[in-house]
């Protein structure tokens, strides 16, 4: 529930069209690396924040032409 509530608990969907678009960062990853932080925790700037948060799937950064896009945005649900 803390770490989802960075995404308000649901999928962020993006929608590149190339791979050059998908940020390194956004104001989300650097929310949660400030609160990290203050919570004591090392070596979570918002590039490694925003890199976890692809990896478990809080944002879909698929560009739109790939084939996993759509299907994973018709099921945006933890």
């Amino acid at each position: 529930a803390y770490i989802w509530g960075f995404v308000d608990g649901r999928v962020k969907q993006n929608a590149w069209a190339k791979l050059a678009d998908i940020p390194t960062e956004t104001p989300e990853s650097r929310a949660m690396s400030k609160d990290l932080k203050k919570r004591g925790f090392k070596f979570v700037g918002p590039t490694i924040c925003y890199a976890f948060m692809q990896a478990v799937g809080m944002v879909n950064d698929h560009v739109v032409s790939c084939f996993r896009y759509q299907s994973l945005k018709n099921n945006d649900s933890r």
